[in-house]
């Protein structure tokens, strides 16, 4: 039975041609993405978007709130707490200032997408509700690149907590395509106090889902989502609390992810290091013949109940209109 997996279907096309020398490999942007928790009755659940049919890259898949680094996230006047720039160096294989970086895309990108803020105005405190007129001002400017992260930290008066990120896995996009991202995936947990909602207009919807369920429906083809997105996913399932992923984090292994490409006789084999249930074989010159990624099969219902063709049914999270954000996920 097909999954819900995800992959353009020129991505043979542009495989041929890279190996021909006919393109060449664009350099990845660094960005990130966050995996936030919250503790549901039935066990931890995960917010995900759903990004617009009208996007060109991965419309209606599944996803997490993210984007690429701005280039004045490592500010060095950034407000910040818990484990320093040059820890978080050692972790994800940096340098302390895009160490900096990477982080505050992390937290500058949640707050952007979905309405929660990972700071607080000392290193034991973290802000409570951010829903106000004035708070949404804030993150439409950020959202915007009107402000800088280190700007609206110094103007409230708050320092980032890096304590309360962990740090998941890393992935990159493989190099035959063209929109290419080096993504660090991290997990926290929802602050007490705080809510999400839909403020990505790359999104039409959000959800509460627990990983189980998400992937439950990954696997009969009525989710669609993109290799990270369902191997972080398998990954979660084994938490029985969001403080439990957190902490889980720290013994993670960060090598970087990245998709091959290999010819068998005519056949194109697509295949994810360490991840073989991602492995995808195309028939000869299938592209060339416009062949289709896979159906994004029935939307998780923002309704109350289960129906027997759509599969579980994920809490949708409410909030305003979407505003301006973007980048992968």
């Amino acid at each position: 039975m097909p999954n819900g997996q995800w992959y353009p279907p020129e991505w043979p096309v542009r495989i041929r041609a890279l190996a021909a020398g006919e393109i060449t490999a664009m350099t990845p942007r660094r960005a990130a993405t966050v995996m936030l928790l919250r503790d549901d009755p039935a066990g931890p659940a995960v917010h995900m978007l759903r990004r617009r049919a009208s996007m060109a890259f991965a419309a209606g898949a599944y996803a997490y709130p993210g984007g690429g680094v701005d280039p004045r996230d490592d500010d060095r006047t950034v407000g910040w707490a818990g484990p320093g720039r040059d820890v978080w160096a050692r972790r994800l294989g940096v340098d302390a200032a895009s160490a900096q970086a990477i982080v505050c895309a992390a937290v500058r990108e949640t707050y952007e997408e979905a309405g929660v803020l990972l700071a607080g105005e000392t290193a034991g405190t973290v802000v409570g509700d951010t829903t106000g007129d004035d708070w949404e001002a804030d993150r439409d400017a950020l959202a915007r690149h009107e402000l800088s992260f280190a700007e609206f930290l110094n103007r409230r008066g708050l320092v980032l907590r890096s304590d309360l990120l962990g740090a998941w896995a890393r992935w990159i996009t493989p190099e035959f395509e063209p929109r290419r991202y080096d993504t660090w995936f991290f997990v926290a947990a929802l602050p007490p106090g705080q809510r999400t909602r839909n403020a990505s207009t790359e999104a039409d919807r959000t959800v509460w889902i627990r990983p189980a369920e998400a992937t439950e429906a990954y696997d009969r083809g009525e989710l669609l989502m993109m290799p990270p997105t369902v191997a972080t996913l398998r990954q979660l399932q084994s938490y029985g609390t969001a403080e439990e992923a957190v902490a889980g984090s720290d013994g993670r292994d960060l090598t970087p992810v990245l998709a091959t490409a290999r010819l068998e006789g005519e056949e194109l084999v697509l295949s994810w290091p360490g991840h073989e249930e991602f492995t995808k074989r195309v028939e000869p010159r299938a592209s060339e013949q416009q062949s289709q990624g896979p159906s994004t099969g029935p939307s998780p219902s923002p309704s109350s109940g289960p129906s027997p063709s759509s599969g579980p049914s994920p809490r949708q999270s409410q909030g305003p209109s979407p505003r301006p954000s973007g980048g992968p996920r």
